[in-house]
């Protein structure tokens, strides 16, 4: 080693280290150019690692040494003659271990670690697991830390080397979890037995069992992490945890029990440092999302909410970024209500709640109400029986003596009112008035705007009577409240526009007025937040006033978009793309003009980087990772170019791994925003369509869901106008013949009966270059949320498009629908459950959100296929029928019965061979408890008597029988009763069309013509008036009793004032029949105002 070179690489390391900036980037030019290309810079590092007596520059030797040892894959290390680096092997532990400096020698540790994935593959470092092993069990505590930093660095890098050391490791792990001297130790012999984890097989079955022994006591190093206040080692131990949590190996399951107590015990204890609460609720809130099959086979969710409530009554931060115990509690209330069946959360929560809210001190008032609003989205539909309960507690709440638990009061109603839509509009005559009060109030005038925001979207029915009041005050407020208020008001102006529609008219050029300066605003924050939601407002207010009234405004307004575009705020990018999308609909081809300037900026969206300025290379699952829980992988990430690294532990992780959700969010409109310009400005959007599928198909592996759901979505759109747009044949139902015929219906010896119309070249290669990588999409879609979205948009363009849609993918979208109802697809497995074992019967709402999308595809391809779903339906008949139980939910029995009524629609005669095993079925639901159900089946039935070839005229009375009782509703019924009422309506006109004489007119007439006209569910007018044709053609004398009825009901459906209720074909025929009617009682036609329809009229 040439000592003058030793000797001038280290002056240039000092002059490294010095706070002359004009030095330094002269040194490193020079060390680049002339050092570091060159083999003999390693071990002239390791000499100044080892003598150097400034530590700064022993520092920075051992970072620089590191890098050079692992540049250009080793190369440089590699070049080195042998017996230089086996000096350099030899030394450097022990250089090491005499170290004093603690951050030199982690920065050495990871020296080794770089070397140590070179040599141990090659088998040339035979000596430095017995040394390791031998330093970990020295008697003195800084040797043992050393050397299990070592050893938990050289971990990380080549774990699989040391497989087949792995029970030796487990026996040394052991006794270092519970060394008596140091805390280090223990701290990273977890973070070491971390790394071990993702590379154990669930084969591996001794291993996994080694592990699970010794998860008590690596338990026991968080909790002593915890109680002394050690934030670092805590933080680094919470990301093992969260880190065994999402392995797709079974290693926490058994243990989850202890786990979720410690980790509840630690969240709710007030001794402990607020961070350290905050750090143990988040990783209890991953055990939830992880671990719920356990947690729910434990029963475990009364246990956590009772530890979970006193938790949530503490006092919030004023920031809304700030983190605190008691929100993360709130989170985990949530978490539970969306990933468990309801009936183990909201039970033993409405008593705490009830406990909670009867309390004296309004804290735990406060508490209770917000408890109380974020169980509201996972429990909607178990609750809404239960709202005569739930009610007093919302109105007590609102009138409450404590500020705070008149806010969280308004935070529930918010909720209340996005997740239980009609039960919150039915309340509006004691909603409006008392939120109203608390607008009045400066404390509580933000919460109040609010909660009245989110009551005014649903209030279509009943807003008039409230606009005017609504608007005066609002108007007020727009004048004189501070920009954080001024920001909700506006968006509550939106919504009572939504709602109203053409009756916010006269309040458009006065709101207008006075909104319009907000689209100038340009400081950070609040201002920033209040231009946003005003472009948001003024794009309903378009849609409410129509394009007309709206058109003076529009170039303006196009103008302010583009403008907030260019003004750097993620913010104002995804309003701007939200307002292009509604000007899109409003305006359809009239906004083509803006497309060339618009389309760009959505594009340029969609390829943008999410990390800041921050160059950084991360994996998918890394930067998911990060967004989804605000942690960091502890793996080391590389910056810039190959040979320049950067050490985790001397940087700022959360800065760096930063994932902006606001540029994220920001894709996710863009993305969403180009299937709506297609659909709008159709044949103007051409020139876009191959750059913009493109784009989209590239999101759909990003990290964020929200971004594939969009870009699944908006592919899909595209498909379906593209469609449109091709001047398409109509297509038949059948499986495709034209070129091949899918290998599934082969496989079943089906017999294909039509050739199907086939695409045009244009649109059948743009299939093909969407439907594919989605179909690989979804193979590794861990969100049942996109999945849902993938199922419903597949289902709406095989409608559309027809059965070419799927040509050579039939099997691969049946297997998507047969996976999901399975229950076996990605995103719904889970590795503590047996592959044998049955999913359980009672699931979360959301679950059943993607049970009911898969039913929706599989009436689609029933739709499109007709008669040649046969065999398909013998296979499907057994996995949709499992969800009308019982015990299971209303929304899984609802989607049960109706998917089955689509695919009798779309299969018609075909279905016989199962007509009885349905009708047993549809008998079974027409008894149910749920009028919703009860509405699904009485379509149901309906559909099969109209399509099965078999006999089913003694099955008439009891059929007759079942539909009996859902003609019991009054007025004021709830709409479920009233929707059951007019498809029971639609059966029996079915049934009469069907077999006449079957049906004993003398008794039926007179409920079924009672029943009209239909008040909810105007398609079933259709067979309702087939019926009553049919019975004018063949038995008039039967429908003159209730001719002066009859005509009532004609006279109202063909009320132009009214909405279109029965088509052009039934209108038709309809005016046709009272043409015949005049000619027998002119006097009747005349005195029911029926006259205007007859010729000449």
């Amino acid at each position: 080693m040439d000592p003058i070179f030793v000797q001038n690489l280290h002056n240039l390391l000092v002059q490294t280290v010095s706070p002359d900036t004009n030095s330094v980037k002269a040194a490193t030019a020079q060390l680049n150019a002339d050092f570091y290309k060159t083999p003999a810079c390693i071990p002239a590092l390791a000499s100044i690692l080892a003598s150097s007596p400034e530590q700064p520059v022993r520092q920075l030797a051992a970072v620089e040494l590191r890098k050079r040892v692992a540049q250009n894959s080793g190369n440089l290390w590699i070049s080195l003659p042998q017996n230089e680096r086996e000096e350099i092997k030899s030394r450097l532990p022990e250089l090491i271990l005499a170290e004093i400096d603690n951050l030199v020698r982690h920065s050495a540790a990871r020296v080794v670690a770089a070397i140590a994935t070179i040599e141990i593959p090659l088998g040339t470092w035979g000596q430095l697991l017995p040394f390791l092993h031998q330093t970990c069990m020295s008697p003195q505590v800084s040797h043992r830390e050393v050397g299990i930093y070592i050893l938990f660095t050289v971990l990380e890098n080549i774990v699989e080397g040391f497989q087949e050391h792995l029970e030796s490791f487990f026996k040394l792990f052991e006794q270092l979890l519970v060394d008596p001297n140091s805390i280090d130790v223990r701290i990273t012999t977890v973070r070491a037995l971390g790394v071990i984890a993702q590379y154990i097989d669930s084969d591996d079955k001794d291993d996994l069992k080694a592990f699970q022994a010794l998860l008590p006591a690596m338990i026991q190093v968080i909790g002593q992490c915890v109680e002394t206040g050690n934030e670092t080692g805590a933080r680094q131990l919470f990301d093992v945890l969260e880190t065994l949590l999402i392995l797709e190996v079974p290693i926490l399951g058994r243990h989850i029990p202890e786990l979720a107590h410690f980790l509840l015990q630690c969240g709710g204890n007030r001794n402990f440092e607020g961070e350290l609460r905050v750090l143990a609720l988040n990783a209890l809130n991953w055990t939830v999302q992880y671990k719920k099959s356990k947690i729910q086979s434990n029963n475990l969710a009364p246990a956590i909410l009772e530890g979970l409530m006193p938790i949530a009554t503490e006092e919030e931060p004023e920031d809304l970024d700030d983190d605190a115990p008691s929100r993360s509690a709130l989170r985990i209330i949530d978490g539970l209500s969306t990933n468990l069946p309801p009936s183990q959360v909201f039970p033993a929560l409405r008593n705490l709640i009830l406990q909670y809210f009867s309390s004296p001190n309004p804290q735990n008032r406060r508490g209770a109400m917000l408890a109380l609003g974020v169980s509201v989205e996972g429990c909607s539909e178990y609750m809404t029986p239960l709202m005569n309960e739930v009610w007093p507690i919302i109105e007590t709440g609102l009138l409450d003596g404590d500020t705070s638990v008149r806010k969280a009061s308004c935070v529930a109603v918010s909720c209340l009112c996005e997740w239980l839509e009609d039960e919150c509009a039915a309340k509006h005559a004691v909603l409006i008035p008392r939120i109203m009060d608390l607008m009045n109030n400066a404390e509580t005038q933000r919460s109040a705007c609010t909660a009245l925001d989110a009551l005014l979207e649903i209030l279509q029915d009943v807003i008039d009577q409230y606009l005017p009041l609504i608007m005066e005050r609002l108007a007020g407020l727009l004048e004189t409240a501070p920009l954080p208020v001024k920001a909700v008001v506006t968006g509550a102006i939106g919504s009572a526009a939504h709602a109203s529609k053409s009756g916010f008219l006269p309040y458009f050029q006065p709101t207008m007025t006075h909104i319009q300066h907000f689209l100038v605003l340009t400081g950070e924050g609040e201002e920033i937040e209040l231009r946003g939601i005003t472009m948001d407002a003024i794009g309903t207010f378009a849609e409410a006033v129509g394009k007309d009234v709206f058109r003076p405004y529009f170039p303006d307004m196009m103008k302010q978009a583009f403008q907030g575009i260019e003004m750097g705020s993620a913010r104002l990018r995804e309003c701007s793309f939200l307002f292009f999308g509604v000007m899109a609909r409003v305006f359809e081809e009239e906004f083509a003009q803006y497309l060339p300037n618009v389309v760009p900026a959505l594009l340029a969206s969609c390829k943008q980087d999410e990390h800041g300025d921050e160059s950084i290379s991360l994996s998918v699952a890394e930067a998911s990772s990060a967004f989804a829980s605000g942690s960091s992988p502890a793996n080391a990430a590389t910056a810039g170019d190959a040979d320049t690294s950067v050490e985790l532990e001397d940087v700022n992780l959360d800065k760096l791994l930063d994932v902006n959700s606001a540029i994220a969010v920001e894709k996710e409109i863009a993305a969403d925003t180009i299937g709506t310009l297609f659909a709008a400005c159709k044949a103007h959007f051409f020139p876009y369509v191959e750059q913009s599928a493109l784009e989209l198909v590239a999101l759909l592996s990003h990290y964020y869901e929200g971004i594939r759901k969009s870009a699944t979505d908006s592919l899909l759109e595209i498909v379906r106008t593209f469609y449109d747009l091709s001047d398409p044949q109509e297509w038949k139902p059948g499986a495709n013949v034209v070129g091949s015929i899918c290998q599934y219906l082969v496989i079943q010896h089906l017999i294909v009966h039509d050739e199907v119309v086939p695409l045009s070249p244009s649109v059948k290669e743009l299939v093909g270059h969407v439907l594919i990588p989605l179909l690989e999409m979804y193979e590794t879609e861990d969100n049942k949320s996109v999945a849902s979205s993938l199922c419903v948009g597949l289902a709406e363009t095989i409608n559309k498009v027809g059965p070419a849609v799927v040509e050579g993918q039939l099997e691969t979208v049946c297997n998507i629908a047969i996976q999901i109802l399975e229950q076996k697809a990605f995103c719904q497995q889970d590795p503590d459950q047996d592959e044998a074992e049955e999913a359980p019967e009672d699931q979360a709402e959301y679950d059943s959100v993607l049970i009911s999308s898969a039913g929706d595809l599989v009436s689609a391809l029933a739709q499109a296929l007709g008669a040649d779903f046969t065999l398909a339906f013998n296979r499907f008949f057994p996995l949709i029928a499992k969800y009308y139980k019982k015990n299971r939910s209303l929304s899984d029995r609802s989607s049960a019965i109706g998917c089955f009524a689509e695919i009798i629609a779309g299969m018609k005669s075909a279905i016989t061979p199962s007509t009885l095993p349905l009708l047993d079925l549809f008998y079974r639901a027409l008894g149910d408890a749920d009028a919703e159900v009860q509405s699904n089946a009485a379509f149901a039935v309906g559909q099969l008597v109209e399509n099965t070839q078999d006999d089913l005229a003694p099955q008439y009375l009891n059929i007759l029988g079942a539909l009996r009782p859902l003609f019991n509703v009054t007025p004021d019924s709830p709409a479920a009763k009233l929707n059951a009422k007019d498809n029971a309506a639609g059966a029996v006109g079915r049934l009469i069309v069907r077999n006449t004489p079957a049906v004993p007119l003398d008794q039926v007439l007179p409920i079924f013509i009672d029943a009209l006209p239909l008040k909810n569910d105007y398609l079933e007018n259709r067979p309702v008036f087939r019926a009553i044709f049919h019975l004018f053609q063949i038995n008039g004398a039967a429908l003159y009793p209730f001719l002066d009825r009859l005509l009532q009901v004609f006279a109202h459906v063909l009320d132009p004032s009214h909405a279109d209720q029965i088509g052009d074909d039934i209108r038709g025929d309809l005016i046709q029949l009272i043409v015949a009617i005049n000619r027998e009682d002119p006097a009747k036609v005349q005195a029911s105002g029926l006259a205007i329809w007859l010729p000449g009229a």
